[in-house]
């Protein structure tokens, strides 16, 4: 072992934890910062004065990269006793020398009996310390893995040698969920000595596990508490349901990440949509606690208060981000608040204690759905203030102006969907949805100082959702298309072109380079962030990898046994299939809409008014055409500090950037190897401030990378 990581064991072992810390430097110990989520530093070395000098200090290539450009890094990594804890785009977890990027040891989850690759992302990890113990809790697919910090081993003690399978206990009869896909991508949220786990679970039409809220020991692993965000039978919010939804509807899950008041022993749980996501013909009512803010007790997971965003939702619109801790000054009196900010580019406020938004806001009549089976609310809750951070209506007087032709093809588009309102539900002809499905805001989510200033990154890209009925697929020959339009086709298209802007596949190609074999393998386990389909027939199985694989001359694929009735073959009831994730652009790919489409903006939680907003990225090649940045799509949070710095990458040019954050101004801006989509993290050791991305890339279209990059000013 080299002397450096040597001596930094022999500080974690030996001294106490003061001087640990002090000999260390200062730290980003938790997911975004704090267990606030805050994304806020004390760190004033780099400055608005000085940031301008940064340089890379060091660069650590991870590995794990896939070849295919799809491969994706998402973390903001921990920094601990000048140790740096991170993953690679194949969920290997590693530790480096903070001061240097050496590698110190590295845990492949992939390994050992029975083990496989885990499939889904990674977004951070969690770690926990009390006395002499420390330990990591990193996820990776649908496993929890308990891991030795100072030596990258699991601890055998936890679950089942060193893990916890989060499928199971979830629902009273395993068999029931066997085969659905959970996947916890983003880390738990620690309090004493329990982490509090969300995960990700399906959201198309095929069956989804429940997204219940669990708590664990962390030296044992043993389930300690469950919230049931879809309600049992006698529980509170049961009757905003059909009798019977608890036993077979999915999602209401926490994907986003938590933020825990420790003082007040509450932990803030944002909530997903159920499943179907665009279809809620078989959860009629407002379907709580889907699309919530819920305020548990740490200790119990009893519930304080809620507040539900969106009742019944069928846009997907649940909140992107986890939420952040703050204080505001409301008549001469600081409260403690937990701040929201939703897909549609809304912030909500609330009082932390009890639940009262500290804005107005009314409950607004909107309009109602015309398809089939479904019962949309009529009613949706709306802030007053503050004002959306993100454009609210997509028009032809908002249609692209960036040529002539580009604008025509655009409003020629606009006319043959609906003419756009918010809140217009899912149709067959075609709706917008403005801010997209990614935002506004998205996963990055905010950061908040101690003066109550919230800065926000946001996206301006308008989306267009096109349901499909199912009732003539019944009728096809082949069953195989049947399969693939409920199960594949919003993500892969009507056409098997699949997606480039959102890394997905085209499966057109796929028969010189994957077998048969290989291609049902993936069906089996899922790949990457496509999940499993294990719970569908053999027979159907075989029949979708016919269909994908088949070529243009072949035979039409073979008849799938009964599936003449999709529900026999998927399990879905849902009459209607989404073509698929669309993002609305102009001929020549760029956004639809007018820039910016890419904003950065600072808030005043205290007053509702905004500082600055200014463009975040640009491309390069309309620049150099005369036009002002326009801003760029982007994924990953800011970073914000007491030197008054504010750094963020996520943009889809691959820069990393830092700004003022009392006046937006562009201070600084680097080219990255790869797209920093992650949010960065800023640290100390031996009195050197360093700031680190990670940059992963393979988002938009842009190429994959396994890269860590440090800076920090010259020494």
């Amino acid at each position: 072992m080299p002397a450096r990581p040597l001596l930094v064991l022999v500080l974690i072992l030996c001294l106490p934890l003061r001087a640990v810390l002090a000999a260390a430097g200062t730290d980003w110990a938790a997911y975004l910062g704090d267990a606030g989520g805050s994304h806020y530093s004390t760190l004033d070395q780099i400055t608005p004065a000085n940031v301008a000098a940064l340089r890379p200090a060091w660069t650590f290539n991870a590995g794990g990269a896939a070849a295919s450009n799809r491969s994706q890094i998402q973390t903001n990594p921990l920094i601990i006793d000048g140790v740096l804890y991170g993953t690679s785009p194949d969920l290997q977890l590693f530790a480096l020398d903070a001061a240097t990027g050496r590698e110190l040891w590295r845990f492949n989850p992939a390994e050992g009996p029975g083990n496989r690759a885990p499939s889904g992302l990674s977004r951070g990890l969690t770690f926990w310390r009390e006395g002499s113990e420390r330990r990591l809790l990193f996820s990776a697919g649908r496993f929890l893995h308990a891991i030795d910090p100072a030596t990258g081993r699991p601890f055998a003690d936890f679950g089942t040698d060193g893990k916890i399978d989060l499928l199971r206990g979830l629902v009273a009869d395993d068999a029931t969920i066997e085969g659905r896909y959970l996947a916890a991508n983003t880390p738990g949220a620690l309090y004493r000595d329990l982490i509090i786990m969300g995960m990700r679970v399906g959201e198309g039409p095929a069956p989804a596990a429940p997204g219940h809220i669990r708590a664990y020991d962390v030296r044992t692993g043993e389930r300690r508490w469950i919230f049931h965000t879809i309600p049992l039978p006698g529980e509170y919010g049961h009757d905003t349901w059909p009798e019977e939804a608890w036993k077979d509807i999915g999602g209401a899950n926490c994907w986003a990440g938590m933020a825990v008041d420790e003082q007040r022993g509450l932990v803030f749980v944002p909530t997903g949509s159920a499943a179907f996501d665009f279809h809620g013909g078989d959860r009629h009512g407002d379907n709580l606690f889907s699309n919530c803010l819920l305020a548990l007790d740490a200790a119990t997971g009893e519930r304080r208060w809620h507040f539900q965003f969106v009742h019944h939702d069928v846009w997907d619109r649940d909140p992107p981000a986890a939420p952040v801790l703050c204080e505001v000054t409301r008549d001469g009196r600081r409260i403690a608040a937990v701040a929201q900010v939703l897909k549609s580019g809304h912030v909500w406020v609330f009082d932390r204690e009890t639940g009262e938004s500290l804005f107005p806001w009314h409950e607004m009549p909107v309009p109602a759905s015309d398809l089939l089976g479904e019962a949309t609310s009529p009613t949706q809750p709306m802030p007053l203030a503050p004002a959306p951070f993100a454009r609210q209506l997509f028009t032809e007087a908002e249609a692209t102006d960036r040529t002539p032709a580009a604008r025509a093809a655009v409003v020629q588009r606009l006319r043959e969907v609906r003419p756009h309102r918010p809140w217009d539900p899912p149709s067959e002809q075609g709706t917008i949805i403005f801010p997209g499905f990614d935002g506004g805001p998205e996963w990055g989510g905010p950061a908040v100082d101690p003066n109550g200033v919230l800065y926000v990154n946001s996206n301006e890209m308008p989306w267009i959702l096109q349901m499909v009925p199912t009732a003539h697929l019944t009728g096809d020959a082949s069953g195989a298309r049947a399969l693939y339009t409920q199960l594949c086709m919003s993500c892969h298209g009507a056409d098997r072109e699949g997606n480039a802007a959102a890394n997905i596949p085209k499966l057109t190609d796929l028969s010189p380079r994957l077998s048969a074999a290989d291609t049902l393998a993936i069906i089996r386990g899922g790949k990457g962030v496509m999940p499993s389909f294990n719970f569908i027939p053999d027979v159907a199985k075989n029949a979708l990898v016919d269909y994908i694989l088949r070529p243009e001359s072949a035979e039409p694929p073979r008849a799938v046994e009964h599936a003449g009735v999709i529900e026999a073959t998927t399990g879905s009831r849902h009459p209607y299939v989404t073509t698929g994730y669309n993002r609305f652009l102009d001929p020549e790919g760029y956004p639809a809409v007018k820039p910016p489409w890419g904003t950065l903006n600072a808030l005043d939680l205290n007053t509702g008014e905004y500082l600055w907003r200014r463009p975040l990225g640009e491309f390069p090649e309309l620049t150099a055409q005369g036009l002002p940045p326009t801003g760029t799509e982007n994924y990953g949070g800011p970073v914000v500090t007491a030197g008054g710095v504010l750094f963020i990458a996520a943009t889809k040019d691959e820069k990393f950037r830092a700004f003022s954050a009392r006046t937006g101004e562009l201070l600084w801006e680097t080219q990255l190897p790869a797209g920093g989509y992650a949010t960065p993290a800023t640290y100390a050791v031996n009195g050197r401030q360093y700031v680190v991305i990670a940059c992963g890339g393979g988002k938009m279209g842009t190429k994959s990378g396994d890269a860590y990059v440090a800076f920090a000013l010259p020494e």
